[in-house]
């Protein structure tokens, strides 16, 4: 299973895509999306779907994972933060992925063990799970954190899946 995790952003949209194979994973490809904050917010919100939508026909993935929006204080910033989010739901799901949603708190406690977890430390556990890779920045790294997040929970409901299969069989 190819899986494809996003961290929304207008600025800078982070990328991951692993590979699963049972309880392996490789790491494949991060980057990072970006747009001009120059441009108008039309332009910027295209540029990122472009992007992304190049990375996706690039790496064909089986699934995509984005992170949930918070809430800040600033109401522009969180508007326009779902504004990138929304390309980050739409590019998948154009291409006929299903798309998994986990709060940053999710992403943590699932790599790192802890929901309050600093960036260092998402970072070190990527790097001691996907030895070798040459980490794009910190929203990549966050984008491998949802990927491998998302592979851990869809595993998790496939053998709920058979168990349940089993059971009623």
């Amino acid at each position: 299973m190819r899986v494809m995790g996003i961290d929304p952003g207008l600025r800078n949209m982070g990328w991951g895509i692993i590979d699963v194979a049972g309880p392996r994973i490789s790491h494949v490809a991060n980057g990072i999306c970006r747009s001009a904050a120059s441009d108008d917010l039309a332009a910027r919100l295209l540029s990122l779907f472009d992007q992304l939508t190049a990375i996706v026909d690039s790496y064909k993935p089986d699934c995509a994972a984005v992170e949930q929006t918070f809430v800040n204080k600033d109401a522009v910033a969180t508007l326009k933060l779902g504004q990138a989010r929304s390309v980050a739901l739409l590019v998948p799901a154009r291409a006929g992925l299903p798309v998994g949603e986990y709060a940053p708190n999710a992403v943590k406690k699932t790599v790192v063990g802890v929901g309050h977890a600093a960036k260092q430390q998402v970072e070190h556990m990527i790097r001691l799970q996907l030895p070798g890779a040459t980490l794009a920045g910190p929203d990549a790294v966050d984008a491998l954190a949802i990927a491998i997040t998302h592979s851990y929970h869809a595993q998790s409901a496939s053998r709920l899946a058979d168990a349940v299969r089993r059971a009623t069989a």
